[in-house]
């Protein structure tokens, strides 16, 4: 779908010189001679690649529309992790590198939405937050109950957050995906 320079959106996905871009920055200018124009800041979809780039009214831009599906994982093989379409039933593989640093979040049968641009898969988003047990915690240190003080502790999975003192190994906790930080006690 093509839209007019003066259409740009913030979060909005466009096609650009053949690649994916996210609008991360806008500003509409007005030059004191000259027409109008929207100055952006894009970054690539896939790469992560910053661009400036000045787009007026006039101008064509390409806007992109993604499909996202509801899936189920079903099992890691290696760097691969392979998904089920929860609605068709149809399987989808997914690197690794897909998936980023969130990827040791994911557990057995968990439902997440896979990103599809033309049948590529560009994203996978995991839930908001994730139940996963202490395996290691360390001594609450005494003298620091005075201030709201944190200690280091180390989920199921390797991963390293802070948890209140009251926390011990073998408790379950809430974590939050999307910045690795400790929630709450799990129920």
């Amino acid at each position: 779908m093509k839209i007019g320079g003066n259409e740009l959106r913030l979060g909005m996905l466009i096609e650009h010189n053949g690649k994916l871009w996210t609008v991360c920055k806008l500003q509409h200018v007005k030059p004191g001679k000259g027409g109008a124009f929207m100055q952006t800041e894009l970054k690539e979809l896939r790469t992560g690649t910053k661009l400036n780039e000045r787009f007026r009214s006039d101008e064509a831009i390409e806007r992109v529309r993604l499909d996202e599906e509801e899936c189920q994982l079903l099992f890691r093989d290696g760097d691969t992790f392979t998904f089920m379409n929860t609605s068709t039933f149809d399987q989808i593989s997914v690197d690794k590198s897909v998936i980023g640093d969130s990827a040791c979040f994911l557990q057995d049968n968990m439902i997440v939405k896979i990103t599809m641009y033309e049948g590529e898969v560009i994203g996978v988003v995991l839930p908001d937050t994730v139940v996963m047990e202490i395996v290691e915690a360390d001594a609450v240190v005494k003298g620091q109950t005075a201030a709201s003080s944190y200690k280091p502790a180390v989920l199921e999975n390797g991963v390293r957050i802070l948890v209140p003192p009251h926390i011990e190994a073998g408790t379950k906790v809430v974590v939050n995906t999307a910045d690795v930080s400790y929630v709450e006690r799990a129920k």
